[in-house]
């Protein structure tokens, strides 16, 4: 995820506008910044890895002339956050500029075959292609739009595109296909952008873009197009939100709109498919499993565990990246070491990379290109979650579990585990929807001073990770269980009105599930169960109960069950008067050990 914005100003310099749209647009990437204005026949750019404020010193943007222009803050999702991967990216000659969020999945063939056409490419980003396929229809039409259109049917995957050209230096095209893109109305000029939060200083009219529409502004007029040409009349819609309140999109708090992220989160991750087959094609004669990880990550971890063991039958063990090195003695070349960490900065988990990799082979699953992880380790799968601003994991969680049961479909050539993944996004964005009735459920437990969280097999993860999360950000005292350890001394503590979450998702599980919950119900305990909402002996025994969809099992479970456990949490740290975004002694990267 990465921010886009452009905008031509009647009466004024587009670099100061700009810029600041940028700043409103951070939340969206930090590690690197470009601008480019058009001033008369000739486009000038400045732009290099960093957060902007560093940046903008360096270069100082407001020297850029012209009263129209496009920028990006980006999020690095192909090649390392620096000055040449930085956009805006133009085509050979200078004369044509492209910012872009979003993936574009064929660039490798797209890339080969503009090279062959004598194409000089100067990154390692998906986008480039983009300048050099308009630079290459422009030639033969004449017409930018026409170009744009051309270049647009070429593109496989997610993009939100801004382009400008000397060829025709009045206007600005937009593009949308899955990413969003919006058109802001003012008096004293256009403006495209990522999110309305980039222009709301601006102007509070806009007009959202469909998937597969353009936009082409101009000085004074602005019109809208699908990618056939046809011209389409949108509504023109006002909006009363404040600049920071877009930035979270009308949502309270950073936390509960990454929550609604994730089935996009789990989509966009999927379409890493092609190079996580990559990947396990590499990983031969693998004898042992072991995954490193800190905190939620280690709860990913876990589930790994459960999920290689099942399809592939190779032992692996999920070890704290605080205690690898009690452990490394036992490490062989046919040993995989696969580390998950969101930042890809986690001092633990780097220090255990540098262990492990002269030994074993090792992978990093990661959300954030060039990261020291990504440099480390010898292969890495890389979730695409975009920015995280609340320190509690959650839309992150959901694609380090995507990247798990990928490469474990890959490794055991499961193909159907692959299907069965494509539908997990729409039944996350339709368990979510139960949000309402989670709250509620939330404000009759606000108050309690301890929280158990109980699980078998798959849902033991689940069970570890819910707790965390409610005790993290609602600073309750919450513990997750294995279902069976409920004799083995925790059940000492279940007394009257205790509440107790129960995952119970249909499976070889559930039954003995059923037999804990019956435990639990017997000494006083409040049950707050999740499972199926064809189980009506679930149901009746639970004093709460939260219905998921009934083609989701055990196998599949942790990518779905979690996501009210999230829900849960939050709005149990609000119902308490608790800023979820920043938990007290928290960080969102832990960079120390």
């Amino acid at each position: 995820m990465c921010g886009i914005a452009g905008c031509i100003l009647k009466d004024s310099e587009a670099a100061p506008v700009l810029l600041n749209c940028l700043k409103r647009l951070e939340y969206r990437g930090y590690d690197s910044v470009g601008m480019a204005t058009l001033n008369g026949s000739k486009i000038y750019i400045k732009k290099d890895s960093g957060k902007i404020d560093e940046v903008s010193k360096r270069l100082n943007f407001l020297e850029l002339p012209g009263k129209m222009g496009i920028g990006h803050v980006r999020w690095a999702t192909h090649g390392p956050p620096t000055q040449f991967n930085a956009h805006p990216h133009s085509d050979c000659n200078n004369e044509i500029v492209v910012v872009h969020n979003g993936i574009i999945e064929n660039f490798n063939e797209l890339k080969k075959e503009l090279i062959k056409e004598g194409h000089k490419f100067r990154s390692e980003t998906d986008t480039e292609v983009i300048a050099h396929l308009i630079e290459k229809y422009l030639k033969e039409s004449k017409n930018l739009e026409e170009a744009a259109r051309k270049t647009a049917k070429r593109l496989k995957g997610s993009y939100a595109l801004l382009i400008m050209s000397v060829h025709e230096p009045d206007k600005i095209i937009g593009m949308r296909n899955e990413s969003p893109l919006v058109v802001g109305i003012s008096d004293h000029g256009l403006f495209l952008a990522s999110d309305m939060p980039a222009v709301l200083e601006h102007t509070n009219k806009f007009i959202h873009l469909d998937e597969r529409e353009m936009a082409i502004i101009t000085n004074d007029d602005v019109v809208i197009k699908n990618f056939d040409g046809e011209i389409i009349n949108k509504e023109i819609k006002e909006v009363d939100w404040t600049p920071e309140m877009a930035e979270k999109s009308g949502y309270d708090h950073f936390t509960i709109k990454e929550i609604h992220e994730g089935p996009n989160a789990i989509r966009e991750t999927l379409r890493e498919l092609n190079e996580v087959k990559k990947v396990a094609k590499k990983l031969k004669n693998i004898k042992r499993i072991c995954f490193v990880a800190c905190g939620t990550s280690y709860h990913a971890s876990l589930v790994g565990k459960y999920v290689f063991e099942k399809l592939l039958g190779i032992p692996t063990d999920v070890i704290l990246a605080s205690e690898f090195k009690y452990s490394v003695k036992t490490l062989d070349k046919n040993t995989l070491v696969i580390f998950i960490t969101q930042s890809g900065e986690t001092a633990d988990t780097i220090s255990a990379i540098r262990m492990a990799k002269n030994k074993s082979k090792t992978l990093a699953i990661v959300n954030v290109v060039g990261s020291t992880a990504t440099r480390e380790a010898e292969y890495v799968i890389y979730t695409r979650a975009g920015p995280e601003i609340g320190v509690a994991a959650t839309k992150t969680y959901l694609t380090q579990l995507t990247c798990i049961y990928m490469l474990a479909a890959s490794l055991s050539g499961k193909d159907e585990i692959i299907d069965s993944l494509k539908k997990i996004p729409e039944i996350v964005k339709n368990t979510i929807k139960l949000e309402n009735k989670i709250k509620k459920i939330s404000e009759k437990y606000k108050d309690a001073h301890d929280v158990f969280f109980i699980g078998r097999g798959f849902s033991y993860p689940t069970a570890l990770e819910g707790a965390l999360k409610l005790k993290e950000i609602s600073y309750i005292h919450a513990e997750g269980y294995a279902a069976g350890e409920l004799k083995h001394g925790p059940l000492a503590l279940i007394e009257e009105n205790v509440p107790v979450v129960s995952i119970a998702p249909p499976g070889e599980s559930y039954d003995k599930t059923l037999g804990n919950i019956e435990e639990v119900k017997a000494r006083g305990s409040k049950v707050i169960a999740l499972g199926s909402k064809n189980n009506k002996d679930l149901k009746e025994i639970s004093d709460e109960f939260i219905p998921i969809d009934p083609s989701v099992d055990e196998f599949l479970s942790p990518l779905v069950y979690i996501v009210p456990l999230q829900l849960f949490a939050y709005y149990t740290s609000v119902g308490r008067g608790i800023d979820p975004d920043k938990p007290r002694n928290l960080a969102k990267s832990v960079t120390v050990e």
